[in-house]
């Protein structure tokens, strides 16, 4: 019997072999902010190994103070998009499937770092982590400066020939401030309470919608948790989740990446559906979950912060949960950092040979 694992998904234009995604991971490792042949390497074996579709890392859009690190690629400089036109040739030569994850690090991103360290840091509210103000809250020019760089960027992968898109409006970065009431304090139209503060992303949506048409993919990543609060809810009960993405819904997108920290973990009390589970059944759209897939013992957080390695893990809740339809993909995010044959040795049936994640794995484009 085929694991549901390996079974063929679709949604407007987009045709994968399997339900397998690998899951975007910053990486640091493009200098000066261009993605170079070792990058598109990487990418490139991922697609080899069988994965029905990659996310790339972050890559930031054309705004100033998007990133706070001249090693994470960009997606609007000449040099840049070269780059990742080859990556998408690479990964198009092994016969894989590729979107960008379009970036802006927000408040996240301190003032005197990236490619312009002069610039302040893009904020709703223009506050801290901490709640101290320290940067001016974003002005109307800088909103609709920013909704229009999504926008250009989402136009240019679609004409270099990426597969689809995912906006990260995930971990504490600009959008997810913006839906965040600790970051966005906002009085105008752009703040007010959880459904309101939808707005800045929904707008990026609807207008990356209106660039590239109605059969282009738009995949929206997000969170209940942030880096600046991992015990932080957007949304507490299932209601308020279903007022929460109905803008988003609306606004054209096509396909929910819902980030947990390990997918077996219940959303709310009293039903065993994760994110992803919940977010598919109050929309009806297809949804990615992710989370120490293949993996068990230290989670990516505690991965990145204490380089703790993790075993491998077992698959058959996973793939009972996609057998029942709770989700429609699956993003494997360090154990394909570990082994870039990781989908074709889950396939073919060769457990015993998957490798083991080890944070070494983080230091390297292996």
């Amino acid at each position: 019997m085929t694991s549901p694992l390996f079974r063929p998904f679709a949604t407007r234009s987009l045709s994968l072999p399997n339900r397998l995604v690998m899951a975007p991971m910053t990486r640091s490792k493009s200098p000066g902010s261009i993605p170079g042949a070792d990058v598109a390497a990487y990418y490139r074996r991922r697609a080899e190994g069988g994965v029905g579709l990659i996310v790339t890392e972050g890559t930031t859009v054309d705004r100033p103070a998007a990133s706070n690190d001249t090693n994470v690629p960009d997606f609007h400089s000449p040099a840049a998009l070269a780059g990742w036109r080859r990556v998408v040739e690479e990964v198009h030569a092994a016969g894989g499937k590729i979107a960008p994850q379009l970036w802006h690090q927000g408040m996240m991103r301190k003032t005197g770092t990236g490619q312009h360290p002069e610039a302040p840091s893009d904020g709703p509210s223009g506050l801290s982590a901490s709640g101290k103000q320290v940067g001016p809250p974003m002005s109307e020019a800088d909103i609709a400066d920013t909704i229009d760089a999504f926008a250009r960027a989402v136009g240019v992968a679609q004409e270099i020939g990426f597969d689809a898109v995912e906006i990260h409006g995930a971990h504490g970065y600009l959008i997810d401030q913006f839906f965040w009431e600790g970051a966005n304090k906002r009085e105008d139209a752009w703040g007010g309470d959880f459904v309101q503060r939808t707005r800045f992303a929904a707008e990026i949506v609807k207008a990356i919608r209106a660039r590239v048409g109605a059969d282009y993919p738009i995949i929206f990543r997000f969170s209940q948790w942030k880096q600046q609060d991992f015990t932080a809810r957007l949304a507490p009960t299932p209601d308020e989740l279903a007022r929460f993405l109905e803008p988003l819904t609306e606004a054209g997108t096509d396909i929910y990446h819902c980030s947990t920290r390990r997918f077996w973990e219940p959303e709310f009390e009293g039903s065993t559906l994760n994110l992803a589970g919940w977010t598919k059944k109050l929309t009806g759209k297809p949804t990615i979950t992710v989370g120490s897939v293949g993996l068990k013992g230290a989670d990516f957080v505690q991965t990145f912060r204490t380089r703790e390695d993790s075993e491998i893990g077992d698959l058959g809740e996973l793939e009972a949960r996609l057998e029942r339809e709770e989700f429609d993909l699956v993003a494997v995010g360090r154990a394909l950092l570990a082994d870039p044959q990781w989908a074709a040795k889950v396939r073919e049936g060769r457990i015993g040979e998957l490798a083991p994640f080890s944070a070494s794995s983080l230091a390297t484009l292996a």
